[in-house]
């Protein structure tokens, strides 16, 4: 065998091994893309679709009470995002200053509760508007979105 020929076929080596790789890579990223979306789907679609058993016009009028609550909620929203990010700042700095840590998962606490009040207020507003045989279903898709959280967190 000569060089010349040695060196192609190690070239093609080469170039095969970073295909593998490369493809490898991207499936990967492809599965934890698709996995991400899908457990994000997973906790919007609890809360969404909790009106499945309503009529269209119903879940319509329930989504879009959703999206107001959510609007009117956008600064605690922004600020738990926030918060977050600073707890995590906060939990790498050497040394750790649990005060700060602690004050700022209090504040973070405050937003979410914020945005589940305004929520809740959403969805109770909307179920006194129901009969109560479409209220009953509306539980029902309640019940049913507590009941995927709890085998969420179980997993």
């Amino acid at each position: 065998m000569s060089e010349r020929s040695i060196k192609v076929l190690l070239a093609v080596s080469l170039a095969l091994n970073i295909f593998v790789l490369g493809a490898a890579a991207g499936a990967g990223y492809m599965w934890r893309t698709q996995d991400g979306q899908r457990a994000g789907a997973g906790d919007q679609r609890g809360l969404r679709f909790a009106a499945a058993g309503l009529s269209p016009e119903q879940r319509k009028a329930f989504r879009q009470a959703l999206a107001e609550a959510r609007r009117q909620s956008a600064a605690d929203i922004e600020a738990a995002r926030t918060g977050r990010e600073e707890v995590a700042r906060l939990i790498e700095a050497e040394p750790i200053d649990a005060a700060a840590v602690n004050e700022t998962l209090a504040s973070v606490r405050q937003a979410d509760m914020a945005l589940r009040g305004r929520l809740e207020q959403a969805i109770v507003t909307f179920a006194t508007e129901l009969t109560p045989a479409d209220r009953a279903r509306l539980v029902d898709g309640l019940r049913g979105r507590t009941n995927m959280l709890r085998r969420a967190r179980e997993k």
